[in-house]
């Protein structure tokens, strides 16, 4: 038996079962929104994943851990819902692909939704445009944590 001091709380060690759920406190899990209408979209946020679980975190990305929606199952798309909204109650902070002119719906709710829980939000975006929705804007702290590149994004949520 072994005892671990952890954010604050003493944690007494019996098994490997134990020290999983003990990483699990101590790594952040990083929610990552974003459009997944295409493929190009789809391979951006994996790259995305990869890049934030490369650098120590935890990911759920929804295409990837919850799946993608058939808009014909009811069954399965009760399933997606609530996967998602349990991993978006369970993140420890959100990052966010902001493409196009207009934000993808899905991840405007997902981002409100989170602003709400008071999580922080990050977004990426490469778009030359570089407007962001006003309420994306502030949601991601008046812009402030708005990025280009997924090296800019990595050294942001560092010191998150």
């Amino acid at each position: 038996m072994q005892f671990l001091w952890v954010r604050g709380i003493l944690f007494c060690v019996r098994d490997t079962v134990s020290l999983l759920d003990i990483w699990r406190l101590q790594v952040k899990l990083i929610y990552i929104a974003g459009p997944l209408f295409s493929s190009h979209e789809r391979w951006y946020l994996e790259r995305i994943a990869e890049a934030l679980e490369g650098a120590g975190y935890r990911t759920f990305l929804p295409h990837r851990d919850a799946g993608l929606v058939r808009p014909d199952s009811f069954e399965e798309r009760y399933r997606i819902f609530h996967a998602d909204v349990d991993a978006l109650k369970a993140c420890d902070l959100c990052v966010a692909l902001l493409t196009g002119p207009d934000h993808d719906s899905g991840t405007s709710a997902e981002l409100g939704y989170l602003y709400a829980l008071g999580k922080p939000c990050f977004g990426i975006t490469d778009d030359k445009r570089a407007y962001l929705n006003n309420i994306v804007w502030g949601i991601c702290d008046y812009g402030k944590r708005v990025v280009r590149t997924i090296d800019e994004l990595l050294e942001m949520v560092r010191g998150a």
